[in-house]
This record gives C-alpha cells, structure tokens and sequence, in this order.
C-alpha cells in the first residue's frame, strides 16, 4: 500500500533507483558528503538504508533479486510503477519555501540533469510560484538585518531561476 507523502529522504532515494541506481550502496554513496548529490545534501547510509526499507514496505520499489561481485550481497531495487509516477510528481513540484531552495529544489534541478531532463518546466512553475513572495519580500523597505537578509534571498532565488531557465532555452 503506497503512502500519499513521502520524506525528502524518501523522495531522493525513490528518484535516484527511478534514475537508474539499482542498490543501496549506489544510493548512500551518491548521498555521502563527498558524493554527486552530498555536496547539496548529504544523508547516511544507515537513513538511506531507512528511506529505502520504507519505500519497498510502500510498494515504490521492489527488491528485484541481488547483484552478484565481490563483498557483501547486493539487493537490486527496481522502481515500482507507483514509484516511478511519486518522482515524477516530485521532480515537478516546486518548493513551497524560498529556504528549499538550497536544499530540495537544487536536489531536485541535479536528478533531472542526472535523468537527461530539462530542468525548465520545473524552474517555470517555481518561478509563478515564487513570484507573489518575492515580489511582497523586495517591495519591503525595511532596514532590520532579517529584512535585508530575505529581500537580498529573494532577489537572488529569482536571478538563480532566471539563469536556469536561460542556460537551457
């Protein structure tokens, strides 16, 4: 029985078998400080290991036999479907919050490059979206250091967006 919500870690884990990483170890090591995806957002692996455990008990991925090489057993996970259908949704979701940004948005911008995707469609929506906030946060002429902070955010989500959608049209 498939969730209706997903953690983050959930999400990027789901995402990352969808995009081709067929094992645990792929995943954490993609995940690690040092990794493609940890030097956004890194996770251990003993939570990687968590993420991956409640998707399969979600029905988002299978456990599709082991891999066979030197060292430990390998698992081999396959999306599911319903798995394949929640990152779709997620990778085109935009964030609720200028702060997810730095984290959820980027992580989501590199899993699309990393699948071949366009990251336009998603940067667009994120910008409609954004677009109220923003526009009431640098309308503000407040000089306390918290306003200058999101006013200065702000400007720079949108100029972040801008330069995303002009490096691929």
């Amino acid at each position: 029985m498939a969730r209706s919500e997903t953690s983050l870690a959930e999400s990027v884990c789901l995402a990352l078998v969808v995009s081709g990483s067929d094992y645990g170890g792929a995943v954490a090591e993609l995940l690690a400080p040092g990794g493609e995806l940890g030097r956004i957002w890194s996770l251990s692996k003993p939570l990687t290991y968590r993420a991956i455990d409640a998707l399969v008990t979600s029905a988002m991925i299978d456990r599709s036999g082991t891999a066979p090489g030197r060292g430990r057993e390998r698992s081999l996970l396959q999306p599911t479907r319903s798995g394949r259908a929640a990152t779709r949704r997620w990778l085109a979701e935009p964030v609720r919050h200028l702060r997810d940004v730095r984290t959820e948005l980027l992580l989501k911008f590199s899993i699309l490059e990393r699948m071949g995707l366009s990251r336009t469609p998603l940067a667009l929506a994120q910008q409609e979206w954004f677009a109220p906030i923003i526009a009431s946060i640098t309308e503000g002429t407040a000089t306390d250091v918290v306003s200058i902070w999101r006013r200065e955010h702000a400007q720079a989500v949108a100029e972040f967006l801008d330069h995303v959608i002009g490096v691929e049209t």
